[in-house]
């Protein structure tokens, strides 16, 4: 049984390759314009669609050559059809095709670690190209036109692969490594102990120390200093260069340590996060783009012969005779070679106003590098709104409707200047403190536990104090996905409770930072667990959840009695901790209003940077393709004040001498 009808299937057939040629440049064009906005939205939809376009860029162009090559395979003896052999020019298109545009590389860090499989399937196309070429052969100036776009498309997809390689953890690491050290020669060393003591003489080994030059960081001026960016994408830069070792999980140098904490400890707030915001625009480049080869000289020699390559064939293209050739076939010629050299323009424009560009050149635009937002998921939000009744069949079949869910009760909102000054000085003094590798591990180990123990050292006068911080203090001694829950409800008991009593009073920025920074690590808790610690986080939420239902839940909590203990009353069963967070709120509502918000939002801050601590490069490098998190701002910011276990600390480079008496 025929699906198709036997004229259906012609057009099919007649008009094949060529909307699989015009499918191939749009989703280019789409990955292009896509790819340069990437590192700064944080739209769902925006990444469906960039994912969508990323997986069929690959596609189109490999059924388009497969396309071709079953043509090619039917000819046999017969005479070459003019048809085919415009066609055939047609590949060296796809293989620039299949290079990808500079702005995206790689979706995802996985793709950079399957680069050899990219290797051999890219090998395999242009394989497939020359065959093409080969068969369509019939001595004409269209194949000979063929051979110079060759050229271009065999650059882009070495670029491709090359930078793949470079980006995957291997040799991204490999790269950063010193060169082998084999220190002392022992063996002369001992060959001269040996002599020496031959011949009489009293030897010992003795000891030399080389000290180790430790200073602070001396930043050169930029050159045009009307460029107010100019210094920043500097000192962005000078600190990529050194804390990319990070994301290789390598160990920094004491000087570095010395080098960054004097430069962070002296710098403004906006000026700190305006560094580590260049600095992570900087890594997604390297992972996710062809930046790292494409600005520098070897790159623009490459962009040069390309571009040249594509406009020559253009020019004599339009000189040929093609009368041989149908309308329809010549226009699709010239809208692949237009389209191709756009390209190219495009990437230009955007090289020339990169930062890598205006780095050297210090000439910025101010152009958006993050998108200063933050996730925002509450928990009693949640439960108060009103929930789809039920779900599609399709959403029910791709398990789409948790998802779908939890998507509809996320929120965003801006990153202000007060919750910046807030994490900014709490690190800073925290910085003070990190002189040696035990005092790092143990502030990198607090997750609010020492603001609350600085707290009770402090003279309490009332019983309430003292009952609210030893309740505290146990409530962060908790698995840190528990910690999490209690400390959200609580905050935003307390939260409600003073906007009812005194709306004035949620007016102290240390209030509003609570909340946002509560409702902050709750969403990296339900959207993002794999940046935190591990635990049971999902199922804790899950059974939180199931038991703040109704439009009088925080009214109702409120009320709520807590002198029993709830864990002795509903056992080990259910994994809620919502009455746990109200038995914690309770006794926080007893202290002053404003050291209430100031320890709370302390206690955030110091969680916050547990998280990013504990949370792994790679999730912080994968976050890039999404506008980036905070907390992965936080993560850098903590190790140029030295807050990190990625140190080395040594104070100087010791080697044996001889002491001969």
């Amino acid at each position: 049984m025929e699906i198709f009808p036997p004229r259906l299937r012609t057009v099919l057939k007649e008009w094949e390759i060529q909307a699989l040629v015009l499918v191939s440049l749009s989703l280019q064009i789409i990955l292009f314009v896509m790819g340069s906005k990437r590192k700064c939205w944080t739209s769902d939809k925006l990444s469906v669609i960039m994912w969508i376009a990323y997986l069929s860029a690959d596609w189109s162009a490999t059924v388009s050559l497969s396309v071709l090559s079953n043509n090619a395979g039917s000819i046999g003896d017969k005479k070459i059809d003019p048809k085919f052999v415009i066609t055939a020019f047609w590949a060296p298109f796809f293989l620039l095709h299949l290079g990808g545009p500079d702005t995206i590389t790689a979706y995802s860090l996985e793709d950079n670690e399957l680069w050899w499989w990219h290797s051999l399937t890219l090998a395999i196309q242009v394989g497939v190209a020359v065959y093409v070429f080969l068969t369509a052969w019939t001595r004409t100036a269209l194949n000979f036109l063929a051979i110079p776009m060759f050229i271009p498309g065999i650059i882009k997809i070495w670029e491709r692969v090359w930078v793949l390689r470079s980006a995957s953890s291997a040799i991204f690491k490999a790269s950063m490594l010193p060169p082998p050290d084999p220190g002392p020669n022992y063996a002369r060393y001992m060959e001269e102990y040996s002599s020496k003591k031959e011949e009489g003489f009293d030897v010992k080994a003795g000891k030399f120390s080389e000290a180790q030059v430790v200073g602070e960081i001396s930043l050169t001026a930029p050159e045009n200093v009307m460029i107010s960016d100019a210094a920043t994408l500097q000192d962005a830069y000078m600190f990529y260069m050194t804390f990319k070792q990070l994301f290789a999980d390598l160990i920094l140098s004491i000087q570095d340590k010395v080098n960054s904490q004097s430069f962070f400890q002296k710098a403004s707030c906006e000026e700190a996060f305006k560094v580590i915001e260049v600095e992570l625009g900087f890594m997604f480049d390297v992972f996710f783009t062809k930046a790292f080869l494409v600005y520098s000289l070897n790159g623009c020699l490459l962009r040069l012969i390309s571009f040249s390559s594509t406009v020559v064939v253009l020019l004599v293209f339009l000189t040929m005779d093609n009368h041989a050739f149908s309308t329809a076939d010549i226009i699709i010629t010239y809208v692949l070679l237009v389209g191709a050299i756009f390209l190219e323009i495009y990437a230009v424009l955007l090289l020339v106003t990169s930062d890598w560009t205006l780095l050297w050149l210090s000439k910025h635009k101010n152009s958006v590098r993050w998108s200063n937002t933050m996730g925002q998921y509450n928990l009693i939000q949640y439960c108060l709104k009103e929930k789809p009744t039920k779900y599609t069949f399709i959403q029910k079949f791709f398990c789409m409707s948790e998802l779908l869910e939890k998507l509809r009760y996320q929120d965003s909102a801006e990153v202000s200047i007060v919750l910046k000054n807030l994490i900014f000085e709490q690190l800073q003094k925290k910085s003070e403190f990190a002189k040696d590798l035990k005092a790092c591990k143990e502030l990198c180990a607090c997750r609010g536990d020492q603001v609350l123990k600085n707290a009770k050292c402090q003279d309490c006068i009332k019983k309430e104090q003292s009952e609210a911080e030893e309740k505290s203090v146990e409530s962060v001694e908790e698995e840190f996905d528990q910690s999490i829950l209690l400390w959200h409800i609580a905050t935003n008991l307390c939260y409600h409770y003073d906007w009812n009593t005194s709306p004035n009073s949620i007016k102290i920025p240390n209030c509003e930072a609570s909340k946002l920074l509560s409702d902050y690590m709750l969403y990296l808790l339900v959207m993002r667990p794999f940046m935190l610690p591990n635990g049971i986080g999902q199922i804790r939420f899950q059974d939180t959840k199931s038991v703040c239902v109704g439009d009088h839940a925080r009214i109702i909590l409120l009320k709520v009695s807590t002198e029993v203990p709830p864990s002795k009353v509903k056992g080990d069963r259910s994994k809620s901790v919502l009455f746990e967070g109200r038995r914690l709120a309770k006794p926080l509502q007893c202290l002053e209003i404003e050291k209430k918000w100031e320890l709370v939002s302390h206690v955030w801050v110091e969680m916050l940077c547990y998280a990013a601590n504990k949370c792994r490069w790679n999730h912080h490098a994968q976050q890039l393709t999404r506008d980036g998190e905070l907390i992965s701002h936080v993560w850098l910011l903590l190790a140029h004040f030295g807050i990190t276990e990625q140190f080395q600390i040594s104070k100087a480079h010791a080697r044996a001498k001889l002491i001969v008496h």
